[in-house]
């Protein structure tokens, strides 16, 4: 079975469109997410370019602020607590990489954790560890949520996950050893011993370390689940996963493409977190003011 993550982002944002119609004049506007672009990466504009087009489809309004490279740390800081400030924006996007010079993570956790719709901040990682409610990481949120589509089960199942940094591999470890899935799962990383023999082990496994076709057929047992995050491009310039997906595919019960498989389901997740940021701010308040 290929777990088309195209197809299931799509039915996401149908869904939240018809929620934002329902409760847009309730709320007195729709959600509106801020997109920070910094510097003139051509990568970077296609995957903010798509991201943009995915919220005009959901019915997400978006604000676009466009930094020169030669931005200073602190300039972009201040646009950050500008945002934060302002009570028409809901979710604040910051596209990384940002340009060499400048410092990621003090940007990141500028951001305010209500409008940290990636779900990158401090406060928010700690709310994933802690597996309380709070905005989830987009790729981790969005492998949860195609799983749940597809009604693959992660109960009692053994899962590892190749890959610890703190966008995938740790918070998607975390998600599925929570109570909500209840798998047992094993974090794997570069000095994991023998890390083929862990992988014959599992019933699921999480790719995320994005080195090209790294998990071959002989690191997977027959009818493990295969969730391919890795987007590289091979030897012979194609894009491909992390996951030798050609021979890879024919052992597997379910596996993601690569393309349109997990890269979808994460814009599609920015949205549902930014579309729940509008709601617990708007809604909740005008809720509170009525009754």
């Amino acid at each position: 079975m290929i777990l088309d993550g195209k197809a299931t982002a799509a039915s996401i944002r149908a869904a939240l469109r018809e929620e934002i119609e329902k409760d847009r004049e309730r709320a007195g506007r729709a959600p509106c997410l801020a997109v920070i672009l910094v510097g003139d990466d051509p990568a970077s504009q296609v995957y903010v370019r798509n991201k943009e087009k995915a919220c005009a489809d959901a019915g997400i309004d978006t604000i676009s602020c466009r930094r020169p490279a030669s931005i200073a740390q602190r300039e972009l800081e201040n646009l950050i607590a500008g945002l934060n400030a302002n009570p028409a924006i809901d979710g604040i996007l910051l596209q990384l990489p940002l340009p060499e010079g400048l410092d990621a993570r003090p940007c990141i956790e500028a951001v305010s954790p209500e409008k940290d719709v990636d779900g990158l901040t401090a406060v928010n990682q700690g709310r994933v560890a802690m597996n309380v409610p709070g905005l989830r990481p987009c790729t981790p949120a969005g492998i949860l949520a195609l799983l749940d589509h597809y009604h693959i089960s992660t109960v009692g199942k053994k899962a590892v996950v190749i890959g610890r940094s703190n966008l995938v591999g740790r918070p998607v470890a975390l998600m599925l050893g929570s109570r909500d899935y209840n798998a047992t799962v094993t974090m794997c990383h570069s000095r994991t011993p023998d890390l083929a023999s862990v992988c014959r082990e599992a019933d699921i496994i999480v790719a995320a370390l994005g080195r090209p076709r790294f998990v071959t057929a002989d690191m997977v047992k027959p009818g493990a689940v295969i969730i391919d995050v890795g987007i590289n491009r091979g030897e012979d310039g194609r894009l491909c996963g992390d996951v030798d997906y050609e021979r890879v595919a024919p052992l597997a019960s379910a596996i993601t493409p690569v393309p349109g498989g997990i890269g979808p389901m994460t814009i599609s997740q920015l949205l549902v977190n930014t579309t729940r940021a509008w709601r617990r701010k708007l809604l909740t308040d005008r809720d509170e003011i009525s009754a």
